[in-house]
């Protein structure tokens, strides 16, 4: 007889492989930001958060506020169906255009959330006698998303084009269709793809290239339009661009641009759209909102690029890793184990920081670090502040092996 075990008994078996131990000296995850604010101002003491991707400090502007509580007044929370079967609301088409128009895409589709937008487009777009291309660091929604297709995944070294020349040299000939997918702004490392050579690399193959833009719009570029902008590439030339409405647009969702045909078929066919429910006029008035807003008050675009050249300065001259960042939006410090990472983590928030550790998940093991995602709506002294008590720290865990030095 097999041994039969609880789904309890292999969730806890699953939950210790994960690495539970690391949570034993206590849970640095999960911290409830808004009431821990609220504690710290009545004791008069700061709360300053890296670690939330409101880029260019949206996400409480009063009139994205005043959008959201509209639209609710209006027509309610939710959309209530599929769009498709249920009918839209004009919140939708709004937004839809306006994202269309900033991108300098024919066409716009949103979705109720950017991971499914990753994994349910590329899942359907590509057939059994198809292949995949995608960078080994790309997003967990991108790897979902190859997992879920039935075409064979073939995964180049990060950000090594010539690698991935020489795969499709050697084995775009095997498939009807290639798919290249690469990210504009990568989440982890912060670093940026080469898109003119990626441009280059899937018009020499007869490829598709889809460029994930959710950590890059309201990032790169000097109008915040995302990496095609930042490297001069026209968007018509990129085949799909998919994006979240999460982050620098300050609600949820995400969206998918690209030429007028590519979006029409989907809009009647993409199975994450066509049976999923449309997105909260709350949440699309808001996105809109924000989108408005980032292309009126200009200044936020050069808050943050300050804010990301004087964290990254201040962090390499305190002798910090900050491994291949570009110094935008996404600046990662990097640790020599998981321990010394949490133990940085709870240093920083018992001063007031909140940057939680990334350990395990989402990065190779042996890469352990703390992200921070740059806003402008941080201050001078708040990126001086957090970059000093890791320095020190630093400084103080070098003391004992130069004196030990010293007296050998």
């Amino acid at each position: 007889m097999p041994k039969i075990n609880s789904l309890a008994d292999y969730a806890t078996k699953r939950f210790r492989l994960a690495g539970k131990a690391y949570l034993e000296g206590g849970d640095p995850f999960f911290a409830p930001t808004d009431s821990l604010r609220q504690e710290a101002e009545v004791r008069g003491q700061r709360f300053v958060s890296f670690a939330n991707y409101d880029y260019l400090g949206l996400a409480s502007h009063p009139s994205v506020n005043a959008a959201a509580a509209a639209a609710l007044e209006t027509f309610g929370v939710g959309a209530l169906a599929s769009r498709l079967v249920g009918g839209e609301r004009s919140t939708h088409h709004h937004l839809e255009v306006a994202l269309a128009e900033f991108l300098g895409t024919d066409s716009a589709l949103t979705l109720v959330s950017g991971y499914l937008t990753n994994v349910t487009t590329i899942s359907h777009i590509l057939g059994s006698r198809d292949a995949l291309f995608i960078d080994e660091l790309s997003h967990n929604s991108i790897v979902s998303g190859a997992k879920s297709t039935v075409a064979e995944t073939i995964v180049f070294r990060h950000n090594d084009l010539d690698h991935l020349d020489y795969l499709l040299r050697e084995r775009r000939d095997n498939y009807r269709n290639a798919l290249v997918v690469a990210e504009g702004l990568y989440s982890m490392d912060g670093d940026v793809a080469d898109l003119v050579r990626l441009v280059q690399i899937k018009e020499s193959h007869g490829a598709w290239l889809l460029i994930d833009e959710a950590h890059s719009i309201g990032v790169l570029g000097a109008e915040g339009r995302g990496l095609c902008e930042y490297v001069g590439v026209d968007p018509q030339q990129i085949d799909l661009i998919i994006g979240t409405l999460s982050k620098t647009l300050a609600s949820c969702g995400g969206f998918v641009a690209g030429k007028a045909a590519v979006i029409e078929w989907l809009r009647y066919t993409l199975p994450g759209f066509v049976y999923s429910v449309g997105l909260s006029p709350v949440i699309s008035a808001a996105a809109a909102t924000a989108l408005s807003l980032m292309q009126q008050e200009t200044w936020r675009l050069e808050r943050l690029r300050q804010n990301a050249e004087l964290f990254m300065e201040l962090a390499r001259e305190a002798g910090l890793d900050t491994g291949p960042a570009i110094g935008r939006g996404v600046v990662p410090i990097l640790f020599a184990d998981s321990l010394e990472t949490l133990a940085a983590s709870s240093h920083l928030k018992s001063h007031g920081y909140y940057v939680p550790p990334i350990i395990q998940i989402g990065v190779p093991k042996d890469q352990p670090r703390l992200r921070f995602f740059l806003s402008a709506a941080h201050t001078e002294a708040e990126i001086r502040g957090v970059i000093e008590l890791l320095a020190k720290r630093k400084s103080l865990q070098m003391e004992p092996a130069h004196s030990l030095s010293a007296a050998t």
